[in-house]
């Protein structure tokens, strides 16, 4: 595969439209001679690794499903689940996909005032929780939560009045089932219903419900199949709370019939790579780009540095002949993976190109795309062998793009329709009739452009961000800190309008959190000066309208939210 990608778009693949989670996993049971493998989830529990079957899962849902039933827990019930990424996450989270009642994921970083907001505006009747800390939390705020009627531990060994052990709900389950009791085996999910009630966690107000039906879910499933690649073994790293980890990466790797192995913290991330021996990863740049200062640390470690750029010119000038010994220069590095990965698709948030070129040429490739919560959440990727690091790749089929009153340059705000566009902001009907047109156009609040000739999608920034210069430039301030957080001297960047006295924008000033090992020890004029050497360095490269001002030193990493986007302050 060479460097630049000089192949055409090929034909999306086919795929097996599946109307409900029930279908995916039988076809992939059935599927389990073709892939000569059955081994659904894998997961730490100690220091023992447990495997589970596709037909252990299916049994397990079946179990827990029938028990939360049995209860009364039907249609138009809520179910709430929160904690880290586990297998017990997964058989709540597709339980209910394969009920009539609703789904409510809960960000496991939010504080208890956030939590409880969550709950009770969802209307959940039942909420799942792992870890003893939200017991303690829980139990001394239970007033926050006048109406669930059930909390269930999946910690705890024995029930407790309404707070209910999630072993002894799986005993009951599998009593019922095995006993025949069928109602929740008999229950057809409707496809147009409300399915999912996710969150946005967002930079600014209050978190809105966004409301996916069953239809939602299986179309970014079926069709983000016929774009991508598919493994046999991959690991699973985002939080299940997020669209992107749960709707995406775990569904898809059921219904392809993959290995997923569960990573459960940030500790045991590496360990479990190399332990899982995945192919492909589903990560958000922040992952990478950590990846990369920790390969680049390791070989600054070892003093060979310039022998390893060398490596990286060698395999690249090979590969630009067809010669393709990537995985045998880079072997250390593919180890610290587990060996197999060849395969990243990035989302969540920009990605430096930087890193897409350094990962190619050691052999993994990274496809990022474009996805939005409201959108369940995919709208666009990268394709394993059509691919533009400065892209977010093919639109998905199925799905329609408008550019809603481009500029000169074909920029303007990204507007998507198509079965993925959610159904609405679950009780905020004026929020929802701002971004949703009665025709069915999502208004994204994210400002790019489409190549019609490429059949690519680029995004620019956030509507909401562009800084207009009393010159009549705009500026997406995203670009520029693309640029300066590829700078080493810099960690972490915003960047921002200079204002005069009649509030007007005339300039750009940013705010930086230097890259730690580079200020060490330095005074703050020294540790400044350094940092405004390197954004001097950048400014000489670019045109009088995106050179940076005034540069301020922050002592302290920015505030972010729960998916680590770092929270902009807005006028």
């Amino acid at each position: 595969m060479a460097l630049k990608n000089y192949k055409h778009n090929y034909p999306f693949k086919t795929v097996k439209f599946t109307p409900n989670m029930k279908v995916v996993i039988e076809d992939s049971i059935a599927k389990n001679n073709e892939f000569k493998q059955d081994i659904a989830f894998r997961y730490r529990k100690g220091k023992e690794i447990i495997d589970v079957t596709f037909e252990e899962f299916y049994y397990d849902t079946k179990c827990l499903g029938s028990a939360f039933t049995e209860m009364g827990f039907k249609k138009g019930s809520k179910i709430a689940m929160i904690g880290p990424n586990s297998y017990e996450w997964v058989n709540v989270f597709v339980s209910v996909l394969n009920s009539e009642a609703v789904f409510v994921p809960v960000d496991k970083e939010l504080p208890i005032e956030e939590i409880a907001y969550v709950i009770n505006d969802s209307g959940a009747d039942v909420f799942f929780y792992h870890g003893t800390n939200y017991d303690e939390k829980i139990k001394a705020n239970i007033d926050l939560f006048p109406n669930v009627k059930y909390f269930v531990s999946i910690d705890a060994k024995e029930d407790d009045g309404n707070f209910l052990s999630y072993k002894k709900l799986m005993e009951k389950g599998k009593e019922l089932f095995d006993g025949g009791y069928d109602e929740y085996v008999n229950m057809e999910p409707v496809y147009e219903e409300l399915k999912v009630i996710v969150y946005t966690s967002g930079t600014t107000g209050t978190a809105k419900g966004v409301m996916l039906s069953l239809e939602n879910v299986m179309s970014a499933q079926n069709y983000g199949l016929q774009v991508s690649d598919t493994a046999k073994t991959m690991i699973n790293v985002l939080p299940l709370h997020h669209t992107f980890g749960g709707l995406v990466d775990i569904l898809v790797a059921i219904k392809c019939g993959t290995t997923m192995g569960i990573n459960d913290s940030i500790r045991t991330l590496l360990p479990n790579f190399k332990e899982y021996k995945p192919e492909a990863a589903m990560l958000v740049p922040l992952y990478v780009e950590k990846f990369y200062q920790k390969i680049w640390a390791g070989v600054e470690e070892k003093g060979i540095t310039k022998l390893f750029k060398v490596m990286l010119k060698v395999s690249n000038g090979l590969l630009k002949m067809g010669i393709d010994v990537r995985r045998t220069l880079f072997k250390s590095v593919h180890e610290q993976f587990g060996g197999n990965l060849r395969l990243i698709v990035c989302g969540g948030a920009p990605m430096r190109e930087e890193l897409g070129r350094f990962f190619e040429s050691i052999g993994v490739i990274i496809t990022n795309g474009y996805g939005i919560t409201e959108c369940s959440p995919l709208v666009s990727v990268n394709r394993t062998h059509y691919y533009d690091f400065a892209s977010v790749g093919v639109v998905c089929p199925g799905l329609e793009i408008r550019i809603d009153n481009p500029n000169e340059d074909g920029e303007g705000e990204i507007l998507v329709k198509g079965p993925v566009v959610m159904m609405g902001y679950y009780n905020q009907p004026e929020k929802t009739a701002e971004v949703l047109s009665e025709d069915g156009w999502f208004r994204t609040g994210d400002y790019g452009k489409y190549d019609n000739d490429s059949a690519k999608l680029y995004i620019t920034g956030r509507k909401k961000n562009i800084i207009v210069l009393k010159n009549g430039k705009n500026i997406y301030p995203e670009e520029i800190e693309d640029y300066l957080t590829a700078l080493p001297e810099i960690d972490e960047v915003i960047v921002s309008a200079i204002k005069d006295e009649d509030g007007s924008e005339v300039g750009l000033q940013c705010e930086v959190y230097p890259m730690k090992e580079k200020v060490e020890g330095l005074d703050e004029k020294a540790a400044y000066d350094l940092v405004k050497a390197a954004v001097e360095g950048y400014n000489a490269t670019m045109p009088s309208h995106k050179r940076v001002i005034k540069v301020n030193i922050r002592k302290e990493p920015f505030e972010k939210t729960t998916s680590q986007k770092i929270k902009r302050k807005y006028n």
